[in-house]
């Protein structure tokens, strides 16, 4: 007996019905892993952003010898919430660190980072 081509088609076709749907079970899951991935890293990168800025506006405040507290308030405004501000003056040079941990989930222990680092204008003097 001679089998016709349809009925072989028929019963190839039958056979990988499941297999879009295994292959999307599997897609789409890394699909969602992946965008969130992505957006996190977006996400770090703008709080990266905003401590290099709290870091120099900081550094300005203190360069132009306001207060220690208001220079610190200055960074800490412009920082990420929770971020941490140190102010130090080594010599003519004012030094402001600004670190905060990166936005997500708890457990990543992702620290972001940014150092400015400002001539104080009370060393320089008139021009010649």
């Amino acid at each position: 007996m001679c089998r016709s081509e349809g009925e072989s088609g028929a019963r190839r076709e039958m056979g990988d019905r499941g297999y879009v749907t295994a292959e999307a079970a599997l897609v789409i899951p890394a699909l969602v892993l992946f965008a969130a991935l992505l957006v996190w890293a977006l996400m770090a990168a703008a709080a990266q952003i905003r401590c290099v800025d709290a870091a120099r506006a900081g550094a300005r405040a203190a360069a132009r010898s306001e207060p220690a507290e208001v220079a610190a308030a200055a960074a800490r405004a412009a920082a990420p919430a929770g971020a941490r501000v140190e102010l130090e003056r080594a010599g003519d040079l004012w030094r402001v660190r600004v670190e905060a941990r990166a936005p997500g989930p708890g457990y990543v222990p992702v620290r972001l980072g940014a150092q400015a680092v400002a001539l104080a204008e009370d060393s320089v003097g008139p021009p010649p």
